[in-house]
């Protein structure tokens, strides 16, 4: 047999192989595209996170054998969904779907991680929030509770010294959630979502705040439950200030603080199931000075109200029937403004 035989035995060889191959590839592209490409199916559970994009949703697929591989995925997704859009959340797959059956199930996730605008306003309490959070669908009023009723799991410097004697407090948290707008993904576990607020809170603690609570003896929970009371007693940030100054007033001499938004804080807490111990621990007709812990979560201009109220001799303050705030030094001089300005 001559060279040139041989080179064309040889050329005719390879052409088969090459077409074989070619072959055996489009029937493994094909049938993963069509979903018949056999054998036991893989499951996988994939999760699309916010900052996801089609190169890591891809790249998700082929690592865990979803499908053959990102480029051709990619490329198949490119003509027939080109402006398709990953919604976050979870979805259950496995290896025999068809990638039809894949790109309709990324359009409803079995388990929904879309992105929700959540308003948490100044005055918000444990039992607010954990209402708006399940009726957004981020986490059970439940998950929240529990969340909020321990420090353990979470990590900031100032939950160290906060009470080790928890017997009569409600939320522990309560108070530390910072009112806030936050973007959260629908089933975010609860205590990620608490996690979050407290953040918020640590990025505000400011050395004024510390500094206030070492010159006046107090620790930064007891400097955090006056300032929610201030929070649900002043109508307006103009008369958080005085308020503050009666209240701390009313501390230093050892007179009970008497607001009755405590009241209403003491009962949300007795009809949630806590005792009558707790109810009177907060309720500050009946506990001798602050309550055992925050009753809502303060803005930042009810903080620095407390951190800067002046120095008065109030001890008495009360609201009109137009929402003016009028204070008092004595008890006859507040009886008499309750004469000249009606209140109830």
């Amino acid at each position: 047999m001559n060279k040139k035989a041989v080179k064309l035995i040889i050329a005719s060889i390879v052409l088969v192989a090459v077409i074989a191959a070619g072959a055996f590839v489009y029937s493994r592209i094909s049938g993963d595209i069509n979903g018949t490409s056999g054998g036991e199916a893989k499951e996988y559970t994939l999760v699309i996170e916010p900052q996801d994009f089609e190169y890591e949703v891809a790249k998700k697929l082929s690592n865990n054998g979803i499908v053959i591989d990102d480029s051709v995925w990619t490329m198949w997704m490119d003509k027939h969904y080109p402006d398709f859009t990953y919604l976050n959340g979870e979805y259950y797959l496995n290896s025999n779907m068809s990638y039809e059956e894949i790109a309709q199930k990324l359009q409803n996730p079995d388990i929904s991680h879309q992105i929700v605008k959540i308003a948490v306003p100044e005055g918000y309490n444990v039992f607010d929030i954990a209402e708006t959070l399940e009726e957004n669908n981020i986490c059970t009023a439940e998950d929240f509770y529990a969340a909020v009723s321990k420090t353990d799991g979470y990590d900031y410097e100032w939950l160290a010294d906060f009470p080790q004697n928890r017997e009569n407090i409600g939320f522990i948290l309560e108070g530390f959630l910072f009112p806030a707008t936050y973007d959260i993904g629908m089933n975010t576990p609860a205590e990620e979502v608490v996690d979050m607020m407290l953040a918020a809170f640590d990025e505000r603690l400011s050395q004024d705040m510390l500094d206030y609570c070492a010159a006046n003896d107090m620790t930064l929970y007891e400097f955090i439950t006056l300032a929610s009371v201030v929070q649900e007693e002043a109508l307006t940030p103009s008369s958080a200030q005085n308020i503050a100054s009666v209240l701390v007033n009313r501390l230093e001499s050892g007179t009970k603080l008497q607001c009755d938004v405590t009241y209403f804080y003491a009962k949300q807490l007795l009809d949630h199931g806590f005792p009558r111990e707790t109810y009177d621990s907060y309720y500050t007709y009946r506990c001798p000075a602050l309550p055992s812990g925050p009753i809502t979560n303060s803005g930042m201009e009810v903080i620095n109200a407390v951190i800067n109220h002046p120095d008065t001799d109030y001890v008495f303050f009360f609201s009109d029937l137009n929402g003016d705030f009028h204070f008092a030094e004595t008890g006859a001089e507040f009886e008499r403004l309750k004469q000249q300005h009606p209140w109830k």
